[in-house]
C-alpha cells in the first residue's frame, strides 16, 4: 500500500487517480502530459522550423518509453513512490535537492497551465484578469472540497479535441516523403531558438513530474511484480499514443503555418493550424481543447508536487487533511496553484512564450530526476532481479547526457551572443 493510499480518504483517491479505474497509469500519465505547454511547444516547433524537429519525436519515443517503464517497474517491485525511494537511498540532502527541482519544475509548468487557460478564454473574449483568478480558485476548491472524479472525465474528453491534429495533418496534404525523411534523419540548427525549443520539447515529453505521477499511480492501485507485464504494455501504449499526437501536431503546423511564415505568438495563430479540418470552428475547438487540457493539468500538477514532497520527508498529507493536520501539504498545493496564476497575471505577460519557457526549464531540470531514477532502478537491494538491462541504461544515460549537452550549448550560445561573438 502506498503512502498516498495510506493517508488519503476515498475522496482523495478518486480525486487524484479517478481515471485509473478505467485507464492504466501509463496511458493516463501520457494523456496528462499532452497539456497546454506540450501542445504549444509542439505547435511552435512546427510553425517555426517546419519538419526539422520531427526526428525528436522518434528519439523521445524510446527515451520516454524507457523512463516510464522504469517508473512503473519501481512502483510494482517496491510498492513505494519515487520520493520515498530517493529519501531511503540517498538521505535528506539529496532528497531536498530532488524535491526543490520537482517544485521548480511543477511550479513552472503550472504557470504554463494557467497561461493556457488565459489564452483559451481570451479567444472567447474573457480577459485573463477574470479567467485566471476564477480558474485558480475553482481548481483549488474542486480538488480540496469538490468531487474531482466526474470533472476529470469531462476535462479528459475536452482535451481529446487535440486528436483533430491527426485529421488536419492528412487534410493539409503534407509531403509524406519529406515527413518520413525528417523523422528518421536528424536536422540540427546551431541557434539559440532551435536548441531552446529542442530542450523544451524534451522537457514537455519527459516531464519530471510525470515519473512521480506514474509511479504513485502504480503504487496507489496496489500493483505488484505479477502486474509488471501488463503495466509495461500500458506504459508503452501511453508513450506511443502521446508521441503520435505530438508528431501530428508538428506535421500540421509545419504544413499549414510554416510555409506562410507564421510564427506562433498567440493562441489564434496556433488555432489556425486546425483550419483545414475545422474551418471556421478551428478557433473555438482549439480553445476548448486548450482549456480542458490546461485545467486538468492545473489540478494534477500541484497535487503531484504536494504528495511527492510530503512523502519524501514523511509529513502528513492528503486532501482530506486540514491545514492544522497537514500544513506542508496544503501550503505546497496552494502555493503552486496561486503562484502559477500570479505570474500569468503580470501585465503584458507573453502567454505563448511563457508556456514554451516553462517546458525549457523542465528540460533543464530533467537530468537531476533521471540520475536519481537510474541509480535507484539499478540497485539490486531495492529492485532484486528487476534492475535495468544494458540497453535500458544506455538509453537512460544517453537521454541524461544529451539534455546536459544541449543545456550547456544553449547557455554557451546565449553567452556568445551577449558578448557579440555571434
Amino acid at each position: 500500500m502506498s503512502a498516498i493510499e495510506k493517508t488519503a480518504t476515498p475522496r482523495a483517491r478518486t480525486g487524484l487517480f479517478a481515471a485509473l479505474a478505467i485507464v492504466g497509469p501509463g496511458v493516463i500519465t501520457a494523456m496528462a502530459g499532452n497539456d497546454a505547454g506540450g501542445v504549444t511547444t509542439y505547435s511552435v516547433a512546427g510553425a517555426s522550423f517546419g519538419y526539422d524537429t520531427l526526428w525528436m519525436i522518434l528519439v523521445m519515443v524510446f527515451a520516454l518509453g524507457v523512463v516510464q517503464e522504469m517508473a512503473v517497474r519501481m512502483g510494482c517491485v517496491t510498492g513505494k513512490g519515487l520520493a520515498a525511494l530517493i529519501r531511503e537511498k540517498f538521505g535528506i540532502r539529496p532528497t531536498l535537492l530532488a524535491m526543490v527541482a520537482l517544485l521548480l519544475s511543477n511550479t513552472a509548468t503550472s504557470v504554463a497551465e494557467f497561461a493556457g487557460i488565459a489564452a483559451a478564454l481570451e479567444l472567447f473574449g474573457i480577459p485573463k484578469y477574470v479567467s485566471v483568478p476564477v480558474s485558480a480558485l475553482a481548481v483549488w476548491l474542486l480538488v480540496v472540497r469538490g468531487d474531482f472524479r466526474r470533472v476529470e472525465k469531462v476535462l479528459l474528453a475536452l482535451s481529446a479535441v487535440f486528436g483533430l491534429y491527426v485529421a488536419s495533418a492528412f487534410v493539409a496534404q503534407p509531403d509524406w516523403g519529406e515527413v518520413i525523411r525528417a523523422t528518421v534523419v536528424p536536422t540540427f540548427r546551431p541557434t539559440v531558438p532551435f536548441i531552446a525549443l529542442v530542450i523544451a520539447a524534451i522537457g514537455t515529453t519527459i516531464a519530471p513530474w510525470m515519473q512521480f505521477f506514474a509511479q504513485s499511480n502504480v503504487v496507489d492501485k496496489g500493483l505488484d511484480v505479477g502486474d509488471l507485464r501488463n503495466q509495461r504494455i500500458d506504459a508503452i501504449a501511453g508513450v506511443v499514443a502521446a508521441s503520435l499526437v505530438a508528431w501530428f501536431i508538428i506535421i500540421t503546423t509545419g504544413t499549414v503555418l510554416y510555409p506562410q511564415g507564421i510564427e506562433i505568438t498567440s493562441a489564434e495563430q496556433a488555432a489556425a493550424a486546425l483550419a483545414p479540418i475545422a474551418g471556421q470552428y478551428a478557433t473555438v475547438l482549439f480553445a476548448i481543447g486548450l482549456f480542458g487540457a490546461s485545467l486538468l493539468a492545473a489540478s494534477v500538477l500541484p497535487l503531484t508536487a504536494a504528495y511527492a514532497i510530503t512523502e519524501a520527508f514523511g509529513w502528513e498529507r492528503g486532501i482530506d487533511r486540514s491545514w492544522s493536520e497537514a500544513p506542508a501539504f496544503n501550503s505546497i498545493y496552494t502555493f503552486v496553484i496561486f503562484f502559477g496564476a500570479a505570474v500569468v497575471l503580470i501585465p503584458g505577460a507573453p502567454l505563448i512564450q511563457l508556456m514554451v519557457l516553462s517546458q525549457t526549464l523542465g528540460g533543464i531540470l530533467l537530468p537531476f530526476m533521471l540520475i536519481f531514477m537510474v541509480r535507484l532502478v539499478n540497485d539490486r537491494r531495492i529492485m532484486g532481479a528487476h534492475t535495468n538491462t544494458g540497453w535500458q541504461n544506455a538509453l537512460a544515460w544517453g537521454t541524461i547526457v544529451t539534455v546536459i549537452c544541449l543545456t550547456v550549448a544553449l547557455f554557451g550560445l546565449q553567452a556568445a551572443t551577449a558578448l557579440g561573438l555571434l
